[in-house]
């Protein structure tokens, strides 16, 4: 399998990323990938943007070295009701939003308390992808979320990055993988790019979805019409919310 489509890269607009959009897009393109998503911290993590980075993506072109880019946002989960940090208004008009859990903007509580925030952004219409759910840290009921994100359309991060950085990433990565196929909910498999180097490289996810036969129907991004089909659709429902 391979992926064509990276949906969750950070530039140097995320200060702890090192790359420019342009020197992400080079090499995207280079890499073989045929879309690349932006998808820098919304403004309540430390070092995130300005909300003005968000307002003034349109400054990007849609297609830089032949590779499409959505201009997205990694929103903050902000409460375990399902809450995010960014004005509703702006995220109607963005190409993609994850919906990620973040020590510094939402403190660890306990494994009910994360369960009810999952199930929460997956009731929440302005969430499209939900960021990388494998760190142990924020422990769930991996069962109920999944059932959830699948009832209301949502689409499940498998995050590279989480094998270097969060612990109980390869174990909880196995088991929600698990669940998305029981329960056919679609996976995006993502870099979480900080430098343009990692962009497309996802050894780890795609060797845990070789192990248990994940089928490549439900893995929006080794398809990029496949991708773009739910990307679109996704946009379509929060710009009409």
């Amino acid at each position: 399998m391979k992926i064509v489509c990276d949906t969750h890269v950070h530039t140097i607009a995320s200060t702890h990323a090192y790359s420019t959009v342009l020197e992400n897009a080079q090499f995207a393109a280079s890499a073989g990938i045929k879309v690349l998503a932006i998808t820098d911290h919304a403004p309540t993590m430390p070092d995130a943007p300005h909300i003005w980075h968000f307002g003034n993506m349109d400054a990007i072109p849609d297609t830089l070295f032949g590779v499409r880019i959505l201009k997205g946002i990694e929103a903050n989960v902000c409460d375990y009701e399902g809450g995010l940090d960014m004005d509703v208004g702006m995220l109607r008009g963005m190409d993609w939003v994850i919906a990620s859990m973040h020590e510094p903007v939402l403190p660890p509580a306990d494994r009910a308390a994360h369960t009810r925030g999952w199930i929460g952004i997956a009731q929440n219409p302005m969430a499209d992808l939900i960021g990388h759910p494998e760190s142990a840290v924020y422990e769930f009921d991996h069962e109920a979320a999944v059932r959830a994100f699948k009832e209301y359309g949502k689409a499940v991060e498998l995050n590279e990055h989480s094998f270097a950085l969060r612990p109980g990433a390869a174990e909880n990565c196995l088991s929600i993988a698990g669940l998305c196929k029981k329960y056919e909910v679609p996976v995006v498999v993502n870099s979480d790019a900080h430098f343009a180097y990692a962009i497309g490289q996802t050894p780890n996810v795609l060797r845990v979805l070789a192990e248990i036969r994940f089928p490549e129907k439900l893995v929006l991004n080794a398809d990029a019409d496949r991708f773009l089909a739910f990307q679109q659709s996704r946009k379509a429902a929060r710009a009409g919310c």
